[in-house]
């Protein structure tokens, strides 16, 4: 994603970090939703009222947040957004305590301490102006967490445990769609279509999408959207806070081979104690929930899943 902003810019000079986050996004979806929509077929007419609810929240979480991840990302490092992004593993523990009235858990208020020295550690700046410094992409990546929190807690909820997953991501797509479209219209820096169709059409770029909407789209969000709601929002959170594990690893050496592909500046990313420490902070706080997790919520059994 961060790549394929450069090579928006780049086609299009007059471009906002907000137009290239939000058509790139769109691009992503709409390639997903076509793809996933052939393969439900017929299925579509036995889509029902629960499905679509479900899916339109996901999606309408999911559209925003990842806008907003893309445009942080635009000024801050591939690893510090995956780092910060994983806010919503406290988060969710916290409005599950705050919603059924009890106090969080001891386990839980140590893993916001931990959460907040290390978010705050990602943001510190050295040299002449040491300190730390929370910048546009940083608020940015800070507040598309609070969404994904609140996608994962609408995916879970047990209403929806008897819907059918693959019609249910076949409507999240088709909304993520119908949300970043008019964002990216919006956005533009040209009239017409002129600048949507500019931005991504090198095969650098065209090759950068059909990554990001296969295998980082269609192979991932019905299996996640499928075996999430077996497990609570507080464990499916600690499972996706292996995100900036992978990401600080990759980030090492994957710019350096998409910049040498795509004739880019974009170099390898390092790994200065701040970064280091700050994000073993957060994984520290994450496997402390693990090990002690809160007690699970009160609430009525629910049926098993469908599908």
């Amino acid at each position: 994603m961060k790549a394929l902003a450069q090579l928006g810019l780049r086609a299009v000079p007059g471009g906002s970090s907000v137009f290239f986050a939000s058509l790139c996004t769109a691009i992503r979806f709409t390639i997903a939703a076509a793809a996933l929509g052939l393969w439900v077929g017929r299925d579509w007419f036995r889509l029902t009222r629960r499905e679509i609810l479900q899916g339109g929240g996901i999606g309408l979480f999911g559209g925003i947040a990842l806008v907003l991840q893309m445009d942080g990302m635009a000024y801050t490092l591939a690893s510090t957004s995956a780092f910060l992004t994983q806010g919503y593993v406290v988060l969710i523990p916290l409005w599950v305590g705050l919603t059924h009235r009890r106090m969080p858990a001891v386990s839980v208020v140590g893993a916001c301490v931990l959460t907040v020295i290390g978010a705050a550690l990602l943001g510190w700046q050295s040299g002449a102006d040491a300190g730390i410094y929370f910048g546009r992409g940083e608020w940015e990546t800070l507040a598309g967490s609070v969404l994904f929190a609140a996608q994962i807690l609408w995916l879970e909820r047990p209403e929806f445990a008897a819907n059918n997953s693959l019609r249910t991501t076949a409507v999240m797509f088709t909304v993520m769609l119908l949300v970043t479209w008019p964002m990216a219209w919006a956005s533009s820096p040209g009239p017409g279509w002129a600048p949507l169709l500019q931005a991504y059409q090198s095969p650098a770029a065209l090759g950068l999408l059909a990554v990001l909407a296969i295998p980082c789209t269609l192979a991932t969000f019905p299996a996640s959207n499928h075996w999430q709601p077996k497990v609570s929002a507080t464990q499916a959170g600690l499972l996706y806070c292996t995100e900036p594990v992978f990401t600080t690893l990759v980030a090492l050496w994957v710019p350096g081979v998409i910049s040498g592909m795509a004739a880019l500046e974009y170099p390898n990313e390092t790994l200065p104690w701040n970064r280091l420490t700050g994000g073993g902070l957060i994984i520290a706080a994450n496997l402390w929930l693990m090990w002690r997790p809160p007690p699970p919520a009160p609430g009525p059994s629910v049926p098993p899943s469908a599908g």
